[in-house]
């Protein structure tokens, strides 16, 4: 079997993360892996298995003939099977599709916020839908969604997975060791960071020396420069840091004592189980495919959205009581090693493709 992931860029995020681990993943699994980033490279090129063969096309709009075209080349020179679109891709798949049928798509959806979007934004994909082979999602609400809108049956719900590979250790954090919460997560929508000051700024009254630190992608966008000015009103500066995209996320985890995710819509994010890798205790948001694998008050705590003062309780617990936050951080370890591990889900990957 031969298959190419094909990503809009390789910049720090869920899909992304999820587009290099299949490609390295299915490296020693089928006769050839490829992955495409179509619109711009990132720090995750650097994760990307050296045997991996990959193509960056450097698509300059929406619709780029060129760009089209050279896909077209490398998929013919390498005689693919399937081309794994990741997210937004599916849409410069397609035109991929209609110049060289042979290709089969299947669509990889990662976007949990989809569910709470009008039907009526996504003609585009319902449209596209039609030239899938398949479609693969990360929880049970995107497969109900997608059964219900789309014009593909072929339907399958795989879990995400990381790899944790070696890194070089580079990011130092800043605050006091052993008391520092950390969240992974781009700064965007529906990253829900704002919620996360409000509880950062009601914990540090108390426990002034505990300290919040925010890794992922800082677009220099409003979303940006509102959390920034709202740390700098809430008088948080050296309390509150923000880093950016980083490569080092395990070393990261290392450095840290509790991870939490205040999201208000997600799939399954690839952060909840690299947490669980790294064995950290966890308080999260109530949504997507956490609550049907985290049991709360077992392998860490569930809150509802926007809920402030219980996300502040639960905070507090393991604050409060280091034996807890071990405890926790193991029982969520088992359950990541047994529901997310690569062999199983690539095994049922391969499975399915071959009935396709």
């Amino acid at each position: 079997m031969r298959i190419v992931q094909v990503i809009d860029s390789l910049e720090i995020g869920g899909a992304e993360k999820m587009a290099v681990n299949y490609a390295n993943a299915l490296l020693t699994k089928i006769e050839f892996s490829g992955l495409v980033a179509t619109r711009a490279e990132g720090n995750l090129k650097n994760q990307l298995n050296e045997k991996v063969s990959y193509l960056f096309l450097n698509r300059k709009r929406i619709i780029d003939f060129a760009a089209v075209l050279r896909l077209r080349k490398y998929c013919k020179e390498n005689n693919i099977d399937f081309i794994q679109a990741h997210g937004t891709s599916y849409f410069f798949s397609v035109l991929l599709k209609i110049v060289y049928p042979k290709v089969k798509i299947v669509w990889h959806e990662h976007f949990g916020a989809r569910l709470r979007e009008d039907v009526n934004k996504n003609t585009l994909l319902l449209f596209c839908s039609y030239f899938f082979k398949g479609i693969i999602v990360v929880n049970t609400s995107l497969e109900e969604w997608c059964k219900l809108n789309l014009r593909c049956n072929t339907i399958i719900l795989l879990n995400n997975f990381t790899l944790n590979k070696l890194e070089i250790p580079s990011t130092i954090l800043k605050g006091i060791e052993k008391k520092r919460i950390v969240c992974l997560a781009n700064l965007k929508y529906p990253k829900n960071h704002s919620f996360l000051v409000e509880i950062a700024s009601k914990i540090l009254k108390e426990y002034p020396d505990w300290s919040f630190h925010l890794i992922g992608k800082d677009f220099l966008d409003d979303y940006s420069n509102q959390l920034k000015a709202q740390i700098a009103d809430y008088k948080l500066n050296g309390s509150v840091f923000i880093y950016g995209s980083k490569n080092d996320i395990f070393h990261i985890l290392k450095q840290s004592d509790i991870a939490v995710l205040t999201s208000t819509s997600e799939g399954m994010p690839v952060s909840v189980i690299e947490y669980g890798l790294m064995k950290m205790p966890v308080v999260l948001t109530k949504v997507g495919e956490i609550p049907f694998i985290i049991k709360d008050g077992i392998e860490g705590f569930l809150v509802d959205v926007n809920d402030v003062d219980l996300f502040y309780e639960k905070l507090i617990k393991y604050i409060q009581d280091e034996d807890l936050r071990v405890q926790m951080g193991d029982s969520l370890h088992q359950t990541i090693i047994k529901n997310h591990s690569e062999k199983g889900i690539i095994t049922n990957f391969l499975n399915w493709l071959s009935d396709l």
